[in-house]
This record gives C-alpha cells, structure tokens and sequence, in this order.
C-alpha cells in the first residue's frame, strides 16, 4: 500500500497513477480532507472525470486544462459530499458533459425528536443526476466500462466504480489509506458501512483509487485491517459500559485518550454510530431519544 507520507498532491497538474488514468487533486485539503479530494481523468481522445470535487473554479480550470485537446464526455459522482459532487454543476456548465451517479442526497435514516444534523453543512443538497446508477449498473465510456458498486455507510448514497476486467476500483470515501471513513449518524451508518466492507472484499479489484490520498494496494488485506480497527472499537465501548448509564461525551474522554479537542466532535460521532449499530443488534439499551447526549448502558 502507498504510505501516506509518500503522497504528494501536485495541486494543479494531472498525475497519471495507471493506464489511462490521471489524479488531480483539488487544492482544499484539511483535517477531513488530507492534502485535497482527488478527481480522476479516465481515458484520453474522450474522458470520463470522476468527483469534480468542490464547488472551485480554479480546480475546474484544471480539470479543462489539464483535458485540453479531449472531450469530457461524461462526469461520475460517488456521493454527495460537499469536496465531492458540486464542482459537477459547474463543469457541466463548461462541457455539456452529463453528470452520473449516485443519487440526490438522502439520510441514512430520519432524524429523532429534538435531533439536529451535525453533518447538515457537509452535504450538497443541489446535486442532480441526469442519469442515476444502482447497485451493478454499468456505465460504458468510449474506452472503458464502469460497474457500479452500492457503498452506503460514509453516506446513503455513496457508490464505488470499477473498470471492469482491470484490478482497478474508485473507493471515494468508503475506503481510504490515510484514514478511516467517517461514519456520522443519521446520514451515515456503521451497519451499512461494514456490509459495504464486506460486499467489496469478495470483488476481485485488488488496487483501490481514493476519494483523499494515495494508492490502497492489496486492498482485501487492508480492508481487512479496517473491519479488524473497527471491532476493536467496537469493542473498546462495550467494554467503557455497564449498567450505569454513560453519555456519549463521556465514552470519547475514556476510549480517545489524549485526543485532540478539536476532533472529539468527528469522535463522538463515530461513537454515536457504533451505538446506534449495537442498540440495533439487541447489544446495548438506549435513553428513548437518540441525541447526542442520550445515555447508553450495556443489556
């Protein structure tokens, strides 16, 4: 697998990364975006780009730029995640190009009474696909053919793409080398996310093309290592819980030891998803209400 530290953006320019594909990376990087989102140049007489990425025209420009002389004949999206889905309107507006993919966005499920979204910012609520895929629906560009694999978890909607006869699949945001994926309820859900896990690693793609970052090479043996990371913190709050109820705050301060500040609202979230997976497998007793501050205890 390409380590992390290895990976160098090149904001601006286009980074051939296999044959007939290029990686652009948007210059938006931060905590919940490493160096940037990655957008991905398939073909050459005729392209396909995938993830346009954040509603910025300079990172636009460099997608028609770095196209110059070719034909972007179609624009696929994976999810509707604001560093991914909202630069496809505004090169549609350049190109004609057709925007394809996943759904409009949608919550992985309705919010509780008193529930706000804390993800409510994070998501393009204006993106429209003319044409939306579906769980093995192909989409065929004039140098290759593209399956589509349903990933919902970091998001409802969220879809993966393989070129199909290559060892090739554009994980976006369900599988990534620098982190793990968010999981934040309610557009989110850890039960999803680790179905998806295991519905890809029975696919024969081995080399994963992320959403942030570089190459997951071998990737059923790092999936593996996710689903692993993923029990063990799994495991980590049963452990924190007894019969006493515990609120979710509390669970971050003992499992996130020395955890930044700043990251324990990204880490209460993704405490909140495991409960809500483990209070829906009879594992754990949940207050009524499902905000952020119910309290949990062990059954």
């Amino acid at each position: 697998m390409e380590h992390d530290r290895q990976f160098d953006p090149q904001h601006g320019r286009a980074v051939e990364i296999a044959d007939g594909v290029r990686r652009v990376t948007a210059p938006n990087s931060g905590p919940f975006t490493f160096h940037g989102t990655n957008s991905y140049l398939v073909g050459e007489s005729s392209v396909t780009v995938i993830d346009p990425g954040p509603s910025d025209p300079a990172h636009i420009e460099t997608l028609l730029s770095e196209t110059a002389g070719a034909k972007i004949e179609a624009i696929l999206v994976t999810h509707t995640h604001m560093d991914h889905s909202p630069g496809a309107k505004l090169l549609k507006e350049k190109t004609g190009a057709p925007i394809i993919g996943c759904a409009a966005y949608r919550p992985a499920r309705d919010l509780g009474q008193g529930e706000h979204n804390p993800m409510d910012a994070s998501s393009d609520r204006e993106y429209k696909p003319d044409i939306e895929l579906a769980d093995s629906d192909t989409y065929k560009s004039s140098s290759v053919t593209f399956e589509t694999i349903e990933t919902p978890g970091h998001t409802d909607n969220h879809l993966c793409f393989a070129i199909k006869d290559t060892p090739l699949l554009f994980s976006a945001d369900h599988v990534m080398a620098w982190s793990t994926s968010i999981v934040a309820p309610p557009d989110g859900s850890m039960q999803a996310y680790m179905a998806s896990l295991e519905a890809l690693m029975v696919r024969q793609e081995t080399i994963y093309l992320p959403g942030h970052g570089g190459l997951v090479r071998d990737a059923h043996t790092y999936m593996s290592e996710l689903k692993k990371h993923r029990l063990q913190r799994e495991a980590s709050i049963l452990a924190q819980l007894g019969p006493i109820p515990s609120s979710i705050p509390e669970l971050v301060l003992q499992i996130y030891t020395g955890l930044d500040p700043v990251l324990r609202p990204a880490a209460a979230l993704s405490v909140f998803a495991h409960l809500e997976d483990l209070v829906a497998r009879g594992r754990v007793h949940a207050a009524p209400d499902v905000r952020l501050d119910a309290l949990y205890c062990v059954i």
